[in-house]
């Protein structure tokens, strides 16, 4: 599913690009998106009036699913911060990623009501997530422990604040931008 033509987002200046409306830079970019996953996002599309900012997202993209958490992780701290940062495209994308990831439906609905999940791990990764959020990257002694208890790493501590940082890029690109949401997230929708 692509744009296939240039169209305005109502009451925004991004429009949403196509591989060949888009400026220098990041049509490539669009491209190639739409290459490995086979469509071309609405909020990916108009993230490429900055071709900077679109390289740079889908370049940290790569790099966090490089890292050591789980296609589960990764979507389990994406719902976090989206709905954290009151991102409802994203929470809206990042639901339909975690059930293809296979995120179990409980824990898709308490992350999406901002709610710990039943889930230890995830329960304690999410937690640790969102208090990092929270307090902007002060997390305090429990959720540390509980992280660590989980099973994670410093290490991994340290690559919660890469998916957080990712996360931040596409929220508040969609707070400026007001991608429409795409057809197939429709199901998905959310607000807070």
């Amino acid at each position: 599913m692509t744009t296939t033509t240039t169209s305005a987002v109502a009451g925004s200046p991004y429009p949403v690009h196509t591989p060949e409306t888009a400026p220098p830079g990041a049509g490539e970019a669009l491209g190639a998106l739409q290459a490995s996953v086979g469509l071309i996002p609405n909020l990916a599309a108009t993230m490429a009036s900055s071709p900077g900012l679109l390289r740079g997202f889908l370049a940290l993209r790569e790099i966090y699913a490089a890292g050591t958490f789980t296609p589960a992780d990764i979507q389990v701290l994406s719902i976090t911060a989206a709905t954290e940062n009151d991102c409802a495209w994203c929470v809206a994308f990042h639901t339909a990623m975690a059930l293809q990831a296979g995120v179990d439906r409980e824990t898709i609905d308490a992350l999406r009501a901002r709610r710990t999940p039943r889930d230890p791990r995830h329960g304690a990764l999410s937690d640790f997530a969102r208090e990092m959020v929270r307090e902007r990257g002060n997390v305090g002694a429990v959720a540390k422990e509980r992280f660590f208890a989980a099973g994670f790493t410093p290490s991994q501590a340290l690559e919660v604040v890469l998916g957080m940082g990712f996360s931040l890029l596409a929220n508040y690109a969609q707070h400026l931008t007001q991608a429409p949401l795409d057809p197939f997230l429709a199901a998905h929708a959310w607000s807070s």
